[in-house]
Order: structure tokens, then sequence, then C-alpha cells
């Protein structure tokens, strides 16, 4: 189920770059097909690819890869919630990039309680205890870099 990754030639970042071509990520956004267990589609290209994507700073890459992963979780899953997290840890770190601390506070707070939803137990390959301490630090980097945010509502 896993084709070779293939990285863009660069991040988008709206308003900076240009979006990608149409249909650039349909080759690993296919992979998830209708019917695949959870196990199936943890070996998806578009799972590997959006954790990938995720690690390197192509944000906005790894939430169009996997979201097709999380529309084919159980509803209420764990997994489903893992991945939701991960969406929206990288929709953070666009806003970070972006220039939006607000946002990114406020992100962060949605993949928090996604991750609270997980529980501690290891799910598709993912610690969340560690993507809860990615989110800690995003958010201690954000409160330092705008050290105004510290008291006001987000």
């Amino acid at each position: 189920m896993q084709a070779a990754l293939i990285y863009p030639e660069y991040a988008y970042l709206p308003g900076r770059t240009p979006r990608h071509p149409e249909g650039w990520f349909d080759a690993i956004r296919d992979t998830v097909r209708p019917g695949l267990s959870v196990p199936e589609l943890a070996q998806t290209s578009a799972w590997h690819a959006g954790l990938a994507y995720l690690e390197q700073g192509f944000f906005w890459e790894a939430h169009e890869v996997l979201e097709p992963v999380w529309m084919a979780l159980p509803q209420g899953s764990a997994e489903r919630e893992l991945v939701q997290a991960l969406i929206q840890l990288a929709n953070a770190c666009l806003k970070r990039e972006m220039g939006r601390p607000r946002a990114v506070l406020r992100l962060c707070a949605m993949v928090a309680r996604h991750l609270d939803r997980v529980g501690d137990a290891p799910v598709m390959g993912q610690t969340p205890s560690e993507l809860r301490i990615a989110v800690r630090a995003l958010e201690n980097q954000i409160r330092r870099d705008a050290p105004n945010l510290q008291n006001s509502a987000i």
C-alpha cells in the first residue's frame, strides 16, 4: 500500500508561496480506500506521508494527506482523535509560520483536548505523551515570542 514518499518542491504557505498544482497529492490520498481496517490505514502512504510531512515542516501538505485517513477511521475511536490531533497540530504549526500566534494557541488547546480523549497508550505507532510535549513546546515558544499574549484571552 505504501509508495515511495515524494516531497513537494516547497511547503505551501498561504500568501507567500503558490498552491501546489491541483491533484498533486491524489496518488497519496488515494491509498486510503473505503473499508480499510485501522492497521491497514496505518500502512497507507497517506498516513506515512502525513507524519513525514509534519516532521519536515510541510504543514499544509500534512493536513492534506492526513484528512482522508481521519475520514476513514471509526467515529469516536482513539485513532480518529489522534489523527485529528495531528491535523490540528499541523494547522497550528502553519499558523505559527504565518505569524498568527493567537490561532496557534487556540489550535494547541484543540490538540490537547483531542489527545486527552486518546489517553496514554500508543495509537497507530504514535505516543500521545510525546505529542503533548510537542504541543506544550509550541505553546511555550509562542508565549515566549509574543509575551503580550500571556494574559489575554485566546
